[in-house]
């Protein structure tokens, strides 16, 4: 009876799979660098009075914009070391219930409010209302907080649900970049909170304008890019930065082109 011990028979050689210069610990240096350089050449094209009121506005308002940023800084923190487990309940609660398709696609389009060229395009439009100091800010305002949101996930680097929790549904592509915080929520609270402290609406048309806002929460739950806390998140955030960038509204000279 031959009882020889088969050889190992030893595996190929694992190989690394090769790394494109696009990959995610690139793309968002890349991204942050993009940013800052949109923000250069947007204070570079003001008007030199523009940029010095602007100056002004924050100078005078340093200790607000301090305490308001330490603020949103520590209620991120306390909103981040709640339980992830609660935190993955309910995004499994309200991302994978039986919704039909035809909603699916309304929540798609929904979530696309709080993207960064909706942002942009609000602002040209109204710019070409004649609503200039608004197009400004909204642009001024969607910079810097992008820069922010980014900077924050850089360092958190949060993973997104639908890479941690295998039943997640996923509507439209799977979002790069880290989770937390939603930065599609961030930009619409603050948009609708600029859009309210600068035109002064009624009640009704505030409730309304925020209840979008929430839905555009909710879809990026619904899509399966964001926990809960990561919109919690964005809401405060949104907030915060649009009433920063409301306080420098008085300080614009009236703007002429």
């Amino acid at each position: 009876m031959n009882n020889r011990v088969p050889e190992p028979v030893p595996l190929p050689p694992v190989v690394a799979p090769r790394t494109s210069f696009w990959s995610a610990h690139r793309r968002r240096p890349a991204f942050l660098l993009l940013l800052v350089i949109g923000l250069i050449l947007f204070l570079t094209l003001l008007p030199g009075g523009v940029r010095a009121s602007l100056w002004m506005a924050v100078s005078a308002q340093r200790g607000l914009v301090v305490l308001l940023f330490l603020f949103a800084l520590v209620t991120l923190s306390l909103i981040w070391s709640a339980g992830q487990r609660l935190d993955s309940r309910v995004f499994m609660f309200l991302n994978l219930r039986g919704y039909p398709k035809w909603l699916d696609r309304i929540m798609w389009l929904a979530t696309q409010l709080g993207n960064m060229l909706s942002a942009f395009i609000a602002a040209y439009a109204f710019f070409l209302l004649n609503y200039r100091e608004l197009a400004i800010e909204i642009v001024f305002g969607t910079l810097t907080l992008w820069l922010l949101v980014e900077t924050i996930k850089m360092l958190l680097g949060r993973e997104r649900p639908f890479l941690t929790i295998d039943k997640a549904r996923v509507i439209g592509w799977q979002e790069k970049g880290d989770s937390f915080p939603s930065g599609h929520t961030t930009q619409i609270f603050f948009i609708m909170t600029l859009l309210i402290n600068h035109f002064h609406p009624g009640l009704v048309v505030v409730a309304a304008l925020y209840a979008v806002a929430v839905l555009v929460g909710f879809t990026r739950i619904y899509v399966g890019a964001h926990y809960p806390r990561d919109v919690i998140a964005g809401v405060v955030l949104g907030l915060v930065w649009g009433i920063l960038v409301t306080l420098v509204e008085p300080f614009w000279p009236v703007l002429r082109f």
